[in-house]
């Protein structure tokens, strides 16, 4: 059965879609399968695709996002994946905050699997320049590389 991940930011349209395609983009490099979504723990966004520079920065990386539409996350989510990972540690509190009592997903941060990166945030590019945004695909790279290379 395939590993189900997903990856958790504040309104779904920067960090977790990225963290979403840089995933997807690595399991499909070293030719694994693992089931990828992305969610925020707001519904400002709900139904919107991601930002604009997510957009961008994703598909000058080869990994276009704009078919991803942002929701919140869901009660079953925690029972649905195996994995939920936050891209910050406030959202990984407000996720442990809304954990069902009965939810089996192991709750960590991206950057939780990269040397010397545990308990790091993933910075929020939304009020960044385009720079910010490349910063962004460089740790969701980073996570999704050290991810597939523990569970892949």
């Amino acid at each position: 059965m395939a590993i189900s991940v997903l990856f958790v930011c504040m309104g779904n349209i920067c960090r977790s879609p990225l963290a979403e395609a840089a995933l997807r983009q690595e399991c499909a490099r070293i030719g694994t399968g693992m089931i990828i979504d992305s969610a925020g723990t707001h519904d400002w966004h709900a139904g919107r695709p991601p930002d604009d520079r997510a957009q961008a920065v994703a598909a000058r990386n080869g990994a276009p996002i704009d078919h991803l539409r942002a929701r919140p996350v869901r009660t079953a989510d925690f029972r649905n994946f195996d994995h939920i990972i936050a891209l910050d540690n406030e959202n990984l509190a407000n996720l442990k905050a809304i954990q069902p009592s009965d939810g089996s997903a192991a709750l960590c941060l991206l950057l939780d699997f990269v040397e010397g990166r545990a308990g790091q945030d993933v910075d929020d590019p939304y009020y960044g320049t385009d720079e910010a945004f490349d910063q962004t695909w460089a740790d969701a790279i980073a996570g999704a590389k050290a991810f597939v290379a523990k569970f892949g």
